[in-house]
């Protein structure tokens, strides 16, 4: 592992000690590659993710915009698959990433979408 990637794991685990998801609040987990981006509504308690989305959905593909505008997308559609299973609010666990660019795009595009974190 390269020092790059050891650093985010260590954030990455500081961040898991103090946040976890319930069945009513679940944990929005974001992970960045060099393309794509997933997220995933995570219940830790049973260990189940409730919803996921990610930047590689055929209506987000479709369009032909920017990584961070495709993060936004992401965000907003996380969100649209919250509400449909009656989820309103989320804990957000950026992965140990900094919440800038992508990261950021992804949160503000969840609240858009009206989740609540």
């Amino acid at each position: 592992m390269n020092v790059k990637t050891q650093r985010r794991q260590r954030i990455k685990y500081t961040i898991r000690k103090k946040i976890a998801g319930t069945t009513e609040k679940p944990r929005l987990s974001v992970f960045r590659s060099n393309s794509d981006i997933y997220v995933q509504l995570i219940d830790d308690v049973n260990g189940n993710t409730l919803a996921a989305a990610s930047s590689k959905q055929k209506d987000i593909v479709a369009q032909k915009v920017n990584k961070t505008e495709k993060g936004k997308l992401v965000g907003q559609a996380i969100a649209k698959k919250a509400a449909e299973i009656g989820l309103a609010t989320c804990v957000f666990d950026r992965g140990g990433y900094l919440y800038h660019g992508r990261v950021k795009a992804v949160a503000e595009g969840a609240r858009e979408g009206g989740l609540k974190f």
